[in-house]
C-alpha cells in the first residue's frame, strides 16, 4: 500500500470513529476514559474488534493512538472551570456515582490510565496536577456542610 493510500484510509478511519463512537460521548473525559479503556495496558496496543473487522491493524492502532492524544490535549487546553464541569459530568455517569468515583479516583490514582503513552512528562505532570485539584473541588462540593 503506498503512503497516500495509507493517509487517506487513515483520515477514512478517524472521520468513521470520531464520527460514528467519539461524537456520541458526551464528554472530553468520558472520551479519554474510553479511548485509554481500548487499551491493553501491559502491552499498550490498542483493542477494537469493530474497526479492526473493517480496518487493517496497523490503521487501527494509528487511528486509536491519533484520538487518545488529540482528547488528552484538548482537554489540557480546556480552561481549568470547563474541565470541572466536564469531569464532574463524566464521573456522575459512572457507575457508584459522582462522589464514590471521586473517591475511587482519588484513592486510587485512577486518573493515570488516561494519560497516552508518549507524552511528555511535563504534560503528565500537569494533568495530573490538575486532576488532583478538581476532584478535591468536586469533593469539596460534594461533601454536606456541618
Amino acid at each position: 500500500m503506498d503512503a497516500l493510500t495509507q493517509l487517506q484510509q487513515n483520515d477514512r478511519l478517524i472521520r468513521d470513529f470520531t464520527a460514528s463512537t467519539l461524537a456520541a460521548i458526551p464528554s472530553q473525559f468520558s472520551r479519554l476514559v474510553y479511548l485509554a479503556s481500548l487499551r491493553d495496558l501491559s502491552s499498550g496496543r490498542y483493542e477494537h474488534a469493530g474497526l479492526s473487522s473493517v480496518y487493517l491493524e496497523p490503521a487501527v492502532q494509528q487511528c486509536l493512538e491519533f484520538c487518545h492524544g488529540q482528547i488528552f490535549e484538548r482537554i489540557l487546553e480546556t480552561p481549568l472551570a470547563s474541565q470541572e464541569g466536564d469531569l464532574q459530568e463524566s464521573l456522575s455517569a459512572m457507575e457508584g456515582g459522582l462522589a464514590k468515583s471521586i473517591a475511587n479516583w482519588q484513592r486510587m490514582d485512577s486518573y493515570r490510565f488516561l494519560i497516552p503513552a508518549d507524552v511528555p512528562d511535563y504534560l503528565k505532570e500537569l494533568f495530573c496536577s490538575n486532576l488532583r485539584v478538581l476532584l478535591e473541588i468536586l469533593q469539596q462540593r460534594c461533601t454536606p456542610v456541618r
